[in-house]
């Protein structure tokens, strides 16, 4: 009877897991799953022939605006012309992407299956690669049975493969350098290790000018991450103030170059991109729903080509610029009203067409469901102290905010699906050891 009593029972997983994981050699089946992960997504692009890009509309489906730059680029037009026609010098799109494409504009052809191809395979290995980080998060805040299924998943989820296969845009390189730089500052705030001190602060910033010049949407979650960073530094009496400034400064020198180039083109600053005027008007002006409104975009409308052409890229985005301004002022209550929508939409997934009078659409349940999952496991983590959950917490709360005043798109979601993933599979994780709890306390009081 005694020796009943001495039956194991599952114990909860502690809250502060050790730290010196980052030392750990990669398992074996990591690389084995990641080649798994690559061939299947090549193979479902020739299977599902996503190589045929629309030719419609002069081919403007191949990269959309990405793509006339890059088709520009290869004609020795320079960085110009995202709607095609010659409209002159642009910065409609951050520049790496761009360059990328008309590289391989460059060796394949513009606009051939040849170059198609090549590009949706780049964006699988980016897709396939992106279970590297996220193994490594998953195992250095949890362990490795959440790590192992969180890879798992990433790699041979056909949902995850969507992107990859079918869009010509940075929609998989995005998620594999947020989750880099989400592993990069687990390590400068974490821990003690080779990338806690320069080596980390200089990744840092290069990681990030990286990262701004293929998604500047990325940026607002720099301020956030940063400032987590130095405060769980400074609770640990690491030094920060020099790892800042230097990391800041090499931000800035990955950054100068395109400045420079934009200063001289337009003969004014312009940060980055300059097509954010456009995009405040696709979703806020007359007709406003809460979801895009495709019908104001140049390729799709006659009358706003011509403006653009006419006026040039600065004036034309001041002018959208103003129309969205005056829309919202003449408008206030309706304004918050379709932000709330857009709330919903970015984490439920926007409604088809023909469901958008309803703020439900049964269609995209899974979406939805996929979003509570991982919310609620940030949430738990962070009532669980789990080191780093206010990391996935404040990328949560910072990354998305863009899209609520302008206009969610499914893809929109995806550069943050790796720490999503994560998070409900940490909550999964949770769910059944809680299960496991009083079935194995009964066992126990059965056999004694």
């Amino acid at each position: 009877m005694t020796g009943a009593r001495r039956t194991t029972m599952p114990s909860p997983r502690p809250s502060s897991p050790p730290m010196d994981k980052s030392s750990q050699p990669l398992p074996r089946f990591l690389l084995r799953l990641l080649l798994l992960s690559f061939l299947l997504q090549v193979a479902a692009i020739g299977i599902t022939h996503q190589y045929r890009t629309r030719t419609q509309d002069d081919h403007f489906g191949f990269g959309w605006e990405m793509g006339r730059v890059a088709r520009s680029i290869a004609l020795g037009e320079g960085f110009s012309n995202p709607y095609g026609g010659h409209t002159g010098p642009s910065a409609w799109e951050p520049p790496l992407y761009p360059y990328l494409m008309a590289a391989v504009f460059k060796l394949f052809g513009i606009y051939t299956y040849a170059s198609a191809w090549a590009l949706l395979t780049m964006n699988c290995a980016f897709s396939a690669l992106t279970c590297i980080p996220i193994f490594l998060i998953a195992r250095k805040l949890f362990d490795l049975r959440i790590a192992t299924w969180s890879a798992w998943i990433w790699s041979l989820l056909p949902y995850e493969w969507y992107w990859a296969i079918h869009w010509i845009w940075d929609t998989t390189f995005t998620p594999l350098i947020l989750a880099l730089l989400f592993l990069l500052a687990l390590e400068l705030a974490l821990d003690s290790s080779r990338w806690s001190g320069r080596r980390g602060w200089i990744a840092f910033g290069v990681l990030w000018g990286i990262a701004a010049l293929a998604n500047p949407s990325l940026l607002s979650f720099l301020p956030f991450c940063g400032l987590w960073i130095w405060w769980r530094r400074h609770h640990r009496a690491a030094p920060s103030l020099a790892g800042v400034v230097l990391s800041s400064l090499i931000f800035f020198a990955v950054l100068s170059p395109w400045l420079l180039r934009n200063y001289e083109v337009f003969g004014r600053f312009v940060f980055i991109r300059d097509d954010f005027g456009l995009q405040f008007r696709l979703g806020n002006s007359n007709g406003a729903g809460g979801m895009l409104m495709a019908y104001f975009q140049p390729n799709l409308n006659k009358l706003e080509f011509e403006k653009f052409q006419r006026m040039g890229e600065l004036a034309y985005a001041a002018e959208c610029k103003r129309i969205a301004f005056d829309w919202i002022r003449e408008n206030p209550g309706r304004f918050a009203i379709v932000s709330l929508k857009r709330f919903f939409y970015y984490w439920n997934g926007v409604p088809k067409p023909t469901s958008s009078r309803s703020p439900f659409d049964f269609r995209t349940s899974l979406f939805l469901a996929s979003s509570i999952l991982a919310i609620w496991g940030v949430i738990r983590a962070v009532r669980q102290k789990v080191p780093g959950a206010w990391l996935f917490a404040g990328l949560v709360l910072t990354y998305p905010t863009t899209y609520y005043f302008v206009f969610p798109h499914a893809r929109y979601r995806h550069p943050i699906e790796p720490e999503l993933l994560i998070m409900a599979v940490f909550l999964i994780s949770q769910i059944r050891t809680n299960r496991a709890l009083p079935l194995a306390t009964a066992e126990a009081r059965n056999l004694s």
